[in-house]
């Protein structure tokens, strides 16, 4: 009951993504479905409907968009977060990025998985960041927040 059941990522506005960034996506949605947790805590002024939960990321008036529903269609949530947090970690594992792609094409392993690490610790740092500013709104564990720092990704692109 506490997971993501279907995510869309509202594409309004978006530069079209590179085919690298479009197989990121595909495989951040696909891991998210297959395992996630997300939870929305109890409040003490109003009941939440239960799980398993519909998530619609977008970036609305500079901000970024959490609109959650029930499987069933029945508004659970939605909160705003700042980008402003989020926007240094993001140029940087985007430039992570450009390289290890840059990288698979024409350099031997050992350089690969060095890049790889890298991007890695740049991605965990989005993760951590993106928990912090969900604390109160909603629990994830480190690999749904690692997921949703990868759309949250897309919705910067361009």
């Amino acid at each position: 009951m506490n997971r993501i059941c279907h995510i869309e990522i509202d594409e309004k506005g978006l530069a079209r993504p590179t085919p690298e960034i479009e197989q990121e996506r595909r495989v951040a949605i696909y891991d998210l479905l297959e395992e996630n947790l997300f939870v929305l805590p109890k409040k003490p002024d109003r009941e939440l409907p239960a799980g398993p939960y519909r998530v619609k990321l977008a970036i609305r008036d500079g901000r970024l968009v959490f609109d959650i529903c029930t499987e069933d269609g029945e508004k659970a949530a939605e909160f705003h977060l700042s980008l402003g947090p989020f926007r240094q970690v993001v140029k940087d594992y985007f430039q992570i990025c450009e390289n290890y792609f840059d990288a698979v094409k024409r350099l031997p392993p050992s350089q690969i998985e060095a890049i790889d690490m890298a991007r890695r610790g740049i991605h965990n740092e989005g993760a951590s960041i993106l928990r912090e500013r969900l604390e109160g709104k909603a629990d994830v564990d480190t690999d749904t927040a690692r997921r949703l720092f990868t759309l949250i990704c897309v919705l910067h692109w361009g």
